[in-house]
């Protein structure tokens, strides 16, 4: 594939013009219209005014036509600034005034919001939106000419996606072609992408997975199809999406997967056209892939691991047998060519075989750094004081190295609690719960006691449906697993989790929910 993002598209284009490109639902659209339409919104792009390097920001629904514009943004030379129609308008608002976009391009969906939010910023609608005619119409954008484009340096900035930061403000974390196109060609190739494929696109576009859902999958001449926000809300219309629309692959957060395991919505041997289910953005927890893969025993399996600063993800695990333990954590395995994973002690020397350390993360994906600022940069993006010259990324996470190079993932550091005189790792008592066969899901989370600032240990639990289930015996389960001091001594049962904005469990959430109640002992 090529040094831009965005390029391989055309190509794909000119030699399979009719294939179909992006479906959903009923709506389609060939590569030939997709590559015209996106030519013809950058040159319109670029006719009012965006120049290369600048940032378009895009509020739309996830829909064909927003697969045309995040397109069409690229071959203008710009940056993409996905934002979710969802968030709050205070949120929209901080991306906006973070990012200072040259236009900010909506639907009718989303007009009266993208009025709100930009203004002195060029308007574009993707479709007939009324009060468009101010700024860049439908009806001009579509009939701009198709070509030729300007050529792009690979340094430039592909998308600005902005994640959550501690202070409630939202972080902006810049992503050049040479990054992105690092992370989609190594999976294109170590996965076997290929024309004819019908590969998922589940993550919402202001989440990194969709990077390689969607540029991975329109590069290699295959059909993206695109997933209804309003399928999850039952796994059998997730498992009715795949098995109808024959998709060769499935990539999601585990959340989803286990989702679907939970509820035992998989019949044996389902899913016959699936060939690949890809899982990043969490923990997987070894029971859910037990469930998948002893149910789609045909498919490849494989868990991706990185944070949206290293360009989606920067290690993986290929897992070839069912594993024999479920409370055995699933590894984050081998670093991606070109991308080098460092566990660390906390004098910054290299930790020991099997010892839990800081996880730092070297290599092409590395972003330069947050969008205009420069003291988290500084905070996160760090020197490596054994290569002078070369910059590694602080992720937070724990992670160890065993003796055959396989990475391990150990939880956040900001997770590892310690409570009663004992150093706790949260992970860890996830995983034991994960292999409960009456629970959905658990989540464990620390509480503080404000009068005497002892922490304790709580779970969250969901109980499958049919199931009586009680902390005495989620107590009684464990005991052989974990060490006392590491169950939990606070629990809450739930009827379903919340979620935050990229469809992850949101733990501070259930976290204020238990400090707010009463808990059950």
């Amino acid at each position: 594939m090529s040094k831009l993002l965005h390029t391989a598209l055309s190509e794909v284009a000119a030699v399979r013009p009719d294939s179909p490109a992006v479906v959903m639902g009923s709506e389609h659209i060939s590569y030939a219209e997709l590559d015209e339409a996106s030519s013809r919104l950058a040159n319109a792009l670029r006719h009012r005014g965006c120049e290369p390097g600048d940032r378009v920001a895009l509020l739309l629904r996830k829909s064909p036509e927003a697969i045309v514009a995040l397109a069409g943004v690229l071959k203008a030379g710009c940056a993409y600034v996905p934002l979710d129609p969802q968030s709050p308008a205070s949120r929209l608002s901080a991306v906006v005034e973070s990012s200072r976009p040259a236009a900010l391009i909506g639907h009718s969906a989303t007009a009266d919001t993208v009025g709100r939010l930009a203004p002195g910023c060029l308007v574009g609608m993707m479709d007939g939106a009324e009060g468009a005619t101010s700024g860049l119409g439908y009806d001009e954008w579509r009939s701009a000419p198709a070509g030729p484009l300007h050529a792009i340096d690979p340094s430039e900035l592909a998308y600005v996606m902005y994640t959550s930061g501690s202070t409630g403000q939202p972080k902006g974390v810049p992503i050049t072609h040479a990054n992105a196109t690092h992370f989609v060609d190594w999976a294109v190739g170590h996965y076997g992408l290929a024309a004819g494929d019908r590969n998922s696109s589940h993550p919402p576009l202001h989440f990194d997975l969709s990077v390689l859902d969607v540029f991975g999958t329109l590069g290699t001449g295959g059909t993206l199809h695109l997933v209804p926000p309003e399928a999850n809300l039952l796994p059998a219309s997730i498992g009715g999406l795949i098995a109808e629309q024959q998709l060769t692959q499935w990539f999601s957060v585990p959340s989803i997967l286990t989702y679907i395991a939970k509820h035992d919505a998989i019949p044996q041997g389902g899913y016959p056209s699936l060939r690949r289910v890809l899982a990043c953005g969490e923990v997987l927890p070894t029971a859910t892939l037990i469930y998948w893969m002893e149910r789609v025993p045909h498919a490849r399996f494989s868990n991706l691991y990185g944070p949206t600063e290293t360009t989606v993800a920067s290690s993986f695990h290929d897992v070839v047998d069912i594993p024999a333990d479920a409370t055995s954590a699933v590894p984050i395995g081998r670093p991606l060519p070109g991308e080098e994973l460092l566990v660390m002690t906390a004098d910054m020397e290299p930790a020991a075989t099997g010892e839990i350390g800081d996880l730092f993360i070297a290599g092409a994906g590395l972003s330069p750094g947050y969008w205009e600022d420069p003291a988290k940069t500084k905070a996160a993006f760090v020197p490596d004081g054994n290569d002078p010259g070369r910059t590694i990324y602080r992720t937070g996470d724990l992670a160890s190295v065993d003796e055959n190079g396989v990475h391990h993932f150990h939880g956040r550091s900001d997770t590892q609690i310690k409570s009663r005189g004992y150093r706790i790792e949260l992970g860890d008592i996830e995983t034991a719960l994960s292999g409960l066969d009456y629970l959905l899901n658990a989540v464990v989370v620390p509480v503080r006691d404000d009068t005497f600032g002892s922490v304790s240990v709580s779970c969250a639990y969901i109980p499958r449906p049919g199931q009586e289930v009680s902390p005495t015996r989620i107590r009684r389960d464990l005991h052989p697993i974990l060490p006392s001091y590491m169950i939990p001594t606070g629990w809450r049962e739930f009827v379903s989790f919340p979620t935050n904005r990229n469809g992850k469990i949101d733990r501070p959430a259930i976290q204020n929910t238990i400090e707010g109640g009463p808990i059950s002992a």
